[in-house]
C-alpha cells in the first residue's frame, strides 16, 4: 500500500500510471477522488466542532468549578482511586524433600512435576501435607 500511496502523491509518477486510462475514465477517478475529499472534509468538520463543543462544556464547567470556590486540585483528591493491595501468597500446603532438596507447593495451579511423579508410583497427596 505505501508503494501506491507514493505513486498516487509522486506527480510524475502518477501520470505515467495513468497515462494509459482514456479521459472518461480519468474523469471517473477525478469524481471519486473528489467524492473523498468531500467525505474527510466533513469529518474533519465534524471533528472540529464536536471538539469545539467539548470545548465549550470543559470551560462552562471550570466556570461553574471557580463560581462555587473549587479548582483542579480539589478535584484530584476525589477522584484518585485507592490502589489494590497485592494479596499475599498463598501459604505452601505440600512438601517433599527430593535429593536433600525441600519442594513445596500450595495446591494451586500446576501439580509440580516432582509430585506428579510420586503421585504416578501410587503415593497419595496426602502423605505431603504439612
Amino acid at each position: 500500500m505505501n508503494e501506491f500511496l507514493d505513486i498516487l502523491t509522486h506527480g510524475r509518477r502518477f501520470k505515467a500510471a495513468v497515462k494509459e486510462l482514456s479521459v472518461d475514465e480519468l474523469k471517473d477517478v477525478a469524481g471519486k477522488l473528489e467524492k473523498i475529499i468531500e467525505e474527510k472534509a466533513a469529518q474533519a468538520e465534524e471533528e472540529q466542532a464536536a471538539m469545539a463543543e467539548r470545548n465549550a462544556k470543559i470551560e462552562e464547567i471550570r466556570q461553574q468549578m471557580e463560581a462555587v470556590g473549587l479548582s483542579i486540585d480539589d478535584l484530584g483528591a476525589v477522584a484518585t482511586k485507592s490502589v489494590q493491595k497485592k494479596r499475599a501468597p498463598r501459604p505452601p500446603k505440600y512438601k517433599i524433600v527430593v535429593d536433600g532438596e525441600t519442594i513445596t507447593w500450595t495446591g494451586q495451579g500446576r501439580t509440580p512435576t516432582v509430585f506428579k511423579a510420586e503421585l504416578d508410583k501410587g503415593r497419595s497427596l496426602e502423605e505431603f501435607l504439612i
